[in-house]
């Protein structure tokens, strides 16, 4: 009869180490939730967020499908793998979801943010504004003899990247959509 022998410490053939090896590094994920376009949804995915304690970094609603009355919502959340997959899972069973995609696994995506931002400023400091907001392609939508109001659109780094450019400049306000993401190809 063959014996089984164990080093002492190990836990390889352990009957305690069956759970999944699962990472408690956070991570930022991107999630297009498609739902029938009625009263109360957006309140219940919303609902399950804050019901469990979850962050949402960035959240855009808007109707795509006015035939057949469909809306789809972009999330960026935060979390160990663990709790995405419990996110996933948990927007998936609630009734006028018809479906769940996490972009950040399934591919390359095409993220993009629209952002207002006002500066008041004079001088040499008007000046600057004006040449990084070229450079950022940032387009002056409203100009007073105080102020100009910027919109910029992009990835959400570089409109970060454009907001702590224009702090020392005189930024006065910020106004931000949130993500719209697509993942890429077919």
């Amino acid at each position: 009869m063959a014996a089984l022998h164990i080093k002492k410490g190990s836990t390889k053939h352990s009957a305690y180490n069956l759970r999944p090896n699962f990472s408690d590094t956070k991570e930022r994920h991107t999630l297009a939730v498609m739902v029938d376009n009625e009263p109360g949804v957006l309140a219940r995915v919303i609902g399950l967020f804050s019901g469990r304690g979850y962050n949402i970094e960035s959240l855009t609603v808007a109707e795509v499908d006015h035939m057949g009355h469909h809306s789809r919502i972009t999330i960026v959340t935060e979390g160990t793998p663990q709790v995405i997959e419990q996110i996933k899972a948990q927007l998936g069973r609630i009734v006028p979801v018809h479906g769940v995609h996490d972009l950040t696994v399934e591919g390359a995506t095409v993220e993009r943010e629209l952002a207002l931002v006002k500066v008041a400023s004079s001088g040499d400091k008007r000046v600057e504004a004006l040449r990084l907001a070229d450079i950022f392609r940032a387009n002056a939508v409203d100009s007073t003899l105080e102020s100009f109001v910027f919109q910029i659109t992009g990835t959400p780094e570089k409109i970060d990247a454009f907001v702590d450019l224009m702090r020392p400049l005189g930024l006065v306000e910020v106004a931000r959509t949130g993500v719209a993401a697509l993942s890429r190809g077919i």
